[in-house]
């Protein structure tokens, strides 16, 4: 059985370490057993527009939020020792690091995975590989940029890939697929 967390962030600017929301969903044995979803106050009260325009989240939303080193012992328990997925996971997995460091925190022990190189096997006749894309073609209403849906989103496309291909675990539809699953460093 799949057992695995997909996490997603969003971000204040385009600075990595402006985690402005995150959320992440646990699966086990195929199923949704928990969610987490958190805004975060940034370390600089400033946001760009665009960023705004993109999620909706404004400085107003977080200014009394937890800033990320407040929220991080509650985000690792959902995170250490699993396997992580992300939709274009250079970016969650750059926004996690950059907050680390940027907070002095340890690393967390886990692997991770990109849905977007899931997906591309999985479904390469889609017209693109973006979350919204995906979503539409497995049929999940969502609001693309509240990082709780795409992170119940982003659970989603690993469970239907494996459905399809008869496979239960992560690991053995990564490689079916040749997609790497490697180490959060």
């Amino acid at each position: 059985m799949m057992n695995f967390a997909a996490i997603d962030f969003e971000t204040a600017t385009s600075r990595m370490n402006s985690a402005c929301s995150v959320a992440v969903i646990e699966v086990k044995d195929n199923q949704i057993v928990d969610s987490y979803y958190t805004l975060i106050r940034p370390p600089r009260l400033c946001f760009s527009s665009f960023n705004i325009h993109i999620h909706g989240i404004t400085p107003q939303m977080v200014v009394h939020e937890p800033e990320f080193a407040d929220i991080w012992p509650e985000l690792w328990s959902h995170l250490e020792g699993r396997i992580v997925v992300a939709h274009n996971a250079q970016f969650d997995m750059g926004v996690l690091k950059s907050e680390l460091l940027t907070n002095r925190l340890d690393l967390p022990a886990f692997y991770h995975c990109c849905t977007v190189s899931l997906s591309r096997k999985a479904w390469p006749s889609l017209v693109n590989h973006k979350l919204d894309t995906v979503g539409d073609y497995l049929h999940i209403e969502f609001q693309h940029h509240n990082a709780l849906d795409d992170a119940r989103t982003c659970a989603a496309i690993p469970l239907a890939a494996g459905r399809e291909l008869s496979i239960d675990d992560l690991n053995e539809l990564a490689a079916k697929l040749q997609v790497a699953v490697k180490p959060f460093k």
